[in-house]
């Protein structure tokens, strides 16, 4: 008996705990921590870049947070097992609670609550009493005649001591809240048709893997693509102008899945249309559709926010890009005492191979732009900051006796800069730097300057060299200053021109042998500021070199001033007889020569940074362009609209629709007429209820 009595005990703590845990599931403060956590992980993959490269993200948070954030699946929030096992709980808690206030509503919707008393009536707040000559049946047929008229259902129950009129209005007010929380499984699960769930499944248990190699698309095994039969996927093609495709490309974080299509798409003409300010405005692909099974063919012209939807796939205008531009080049050396250019070719998403010297080099064209807009005052664009306290001062200097390069341009206007090239260049140990060269000078501060950007990753920003243009709108002269400030010989006879100038001719001794000290002092200095073969040259070499040799705090901006002064001057002399080398006359000075000699400091300062044994420039383009189309199937979508149609009839049900409950007692009394009872009760008891209460109250008290 004891052991029945225990098992007794056990099935009912077993129901009790179950009973708990449906109710929690079901109960509003779940669903609502649910959505909570779903707002806060939609915020997470929203401001976090989802499905990149797994390089990008160990760039962007270093190693430590790279290996947390993925095993927590924030690079695909919403394909991480979490998000979508917190999914199946909403959908689940929302069944629930359908499941069990539901069958509840629609009985209380369809009760007319007739089993009501007279004297519970009386304890009504709203309630009203009225006194007619008319009979029993005769009140209670012109109550209803009165109740239909306003829109009120009635049942008329016949009780021992009189009649009760049972009326309703608004009852599907309760619909709404079915109809809500329907649309919520409905979004929900029309929302995971459109996930990438279908495509974790078939990873899951058809052992689909991503591809991470290169190689031509048609030759990729068949793990790594996905059937015509796929229920869904939203992926992105890109086709070059006169090229096809048949498939999408699938992100995935660790590479990428091939899905094909039931049609290829072939690209005749892709157009592009551009403000003033050289922003796109309008671009859109004329395209030749081929279907496979049928064999049929026709145009098609597909725009931003028209789509082509065929055999239930729709393909929407995402963004272009370029389809193998070809490239012609003028390659500059940037190290070494060399000048002399030399010719290159290249197409972007190709690669070129460089010898520099014994060095292997790889050049991969990464990008090619006809235009840039771009905010010219949208900071500094030096590649170097020269950051400390000595370095401001010899900038400070720079200011003063020849005007700054590396002030802020105005930021006033957004202007079209021209035509650029974005490439890395890796050497053999496959090491990488990406740049970016304009094609045309831009007026910076004055002077016209061309501009190649560097960063060593993905995840910095590019670092501008303005290198000066010069009388033939060319980088040519300043290449060939840079060469020969890297030429000791070269030095030696700038510091020796300039330290003549600085002595009058018929000098003494003692002025000579000044001028044999200016001499030295300025090789050293040209000397300092190429770095020496040391690489490390630069303003911030000066200003090592002062500290080095301890000038007082008090006298280092004197110092500063004079090597400055000796810069400026040596650099002059060096200029020309890089020129006179190169076989072409010397110049006269002229503010505008003194311009570029400014910005030409500033430039080889700078250049000790730029990480790159060559300056590539754009000389001529042949474009080719490319449209980047998004080729989605989305079952779901129907779905969705369903479930978002539910939601607002839920919501105008809930909030706009007022069930209201009357009843009325009819009662015989002693004068041979009649006495009524009104009662009238609402859930949300507001200002209307209260004047149609009064209305109703006179309305039926009111003598036929």
């Amino acid at each position: 008996m004891d052991a029945m009595r225990s098992a007794a005990g056990e099935m009912k703590r077993g129901r009790f705990q179950a009973g708990d845990i449906v109710e929690l599931v079901s109960s509003m403060r779940f669903a609502i921590s649910l959505l909570a956590i779903i707002a806060i992980s939609s915020m997470i993959g929203t401001v976090m870049p989802q499905n990149a490269p797994m390089p990008n993200y160990v760039d962007q948070f270093g190693p430590f947070w790279f290996e947390i954030f993925r095993h927590l699946g924030l690079y695909a929030v919403y394909s991480a097992w979490w998000f979508l096992l917190i999914l199946v709980f909403l959908i689940t808690s929302t069944a629930l609670c359908i499941t069990r206030n539901g069958p509840k509503m629609l009985r209380d919707m369809r009760s007319w609550r007739e089993n009501v008393r007279e004297e519970s009536l009386r304890n009504f707040h709203h309630k009203a009493t009225w006194t007619s000559a008319l009979a029993r049946p005769a009140l209670a047929q012109q109550s209803m005649a009165r109740l239909r008229d306003a829109g009120y259902q009635i049942k008329l129950v016949d009780k021992p001591h009189g009649t009760l009129l049972a009326a309703k209005k608004g009852a599907f007010n309760k619909l709404g809240y079915i109809f809500a929380h329907s649309a919520i499984i409905i979004i929900l699960v029309g929302g995971m048709l459109d996930s990438d769930l279908p495509i974790r499944l078939q990873q899951w248990f058809m052992g689909k893997t991503p591809f991470a190699g290169n190689g031509v698309i048609a030759q990729i095994p068949a793990q790594h693509r996905l059937s015509l039969n796929n229920p869904t996927f939203r992926g992105n093609t890109e086709i070059p102008e006169g090229g096809n495709s048949a498939v999408a490309i699938i992100p995935q974080a660790t590479g990428v899945l091939i899905q094909d299509l039931p049609f290829t798409i072939e690209l005749k003409k892709f157009h592009i249309d551009f403000y003033s300010t050289g922003m796109p405005k309008l671009f859109a692909s004329d395209v030749v559709v081929h279907d496979h099974q049928t064999g049929k063919s026709f145009p098609a012209t597909i725009e931003v926010n028209k789509p082509l939807i065929y055999q239930g796939v729709a393909v929407y205008q995402s963004s272009f890009g370029d389809g193998g531009s070809k490239l012609t080049l003028t390659g500059f050396p940037m190290t070494g005492v060399d000048a002399s250019p030399f010719a290159l070719t290249g197409v972007v998403n190709g690669s070129t191979p460089l010898k520099r010297g014994a060095d292997q080099y790889s050049v991969e064209w990464s990008g090619f732009r006809p235009f840039n807009v771009e905010n010219m005052g949208g900071g500094d664009a030096r590649a170097v900051k020269q950051g400390a306290s000595l370095n401001e001062q010899l900038s400070a200097s720079l200011d003063k006796h020849s005007g700054s390069a590396a002030k802020n341009a105005n930021n006033k206007d957004l202007k079209n800069v021209g035509p650029s090239i974005q490439y890395k260049l890796r050497d053999s140990t496959g090491q990488a730097r990406e740049y970016q060269n304009y094609m045309q000078p831009v007026t910076i501060d004055g002077g016209q300057v061309y501009l190649t950007g560097m960063r060593a990753s993905e995840a910095e920003a590019f670092r501008f060299l303005r290198i000066p243009a010069d009388d033939e709108h060319s980088v040519r002269d300043w290449m060939r200053l840079r060469a020969a400030l890297a030429d000791p010989a070269l030095r030696a006879n700038a510091a020796a021109r300039y330290a003549r100038q600085a002595i009058p001719p018929g000098a003494s001794a003692a002025a000579l042998a000044l001028s044999q000290q200016l001499q030295e002092s300025t090789e050293r200095t040209l000397a300092i500021f190429a770095g020496d073969g040391k690489g490390d040259g630069g303003l911030a070499a000066v200003a090592r070199f002062i500290e080095a040799i301890k000038v007082p705090q008090d006298e280092q901006t004197k110092a500063a001033n004079i090597f400055m002064k000796m810069l400026d001057g040596s650099l002059w002399h060096l200029w020309q007889a890089a020129r006179e080398q190169a076989g072409l006359a010397a110049l006269a000075p002229s503010e505008a020569h003194a311009k570029f000699l400014q910005l030409s400091m500033l430039a080889l300062s700078d250049s000790v940074l730029y990480g790159a044994p060559v300056y590539l420039q754009l000389d001529q383009f042949d474009e080719v362009k490319a449209s980047v189309l998004q080729v989605t199937r989305s079952p779901g979508k129907k779905v969705v609209y369903l479930g978002c149609l539910l939601l607002v009839l839920g919501v105008f049900s809930m909030f706009y629709i007022r069930e209201r409950r009357l009843w009325i007692w009819i009662a015989d009394n002693a004068d041979g007429g009649s006495d009524g009872l009104m009662a009238m009760s609402t859930q949300r008891k507001t200002l209307d209820f209260e004047g149609e209460f009064t209305d109703m109250s006179a309305k039926l008290a009111q003598s036929a």
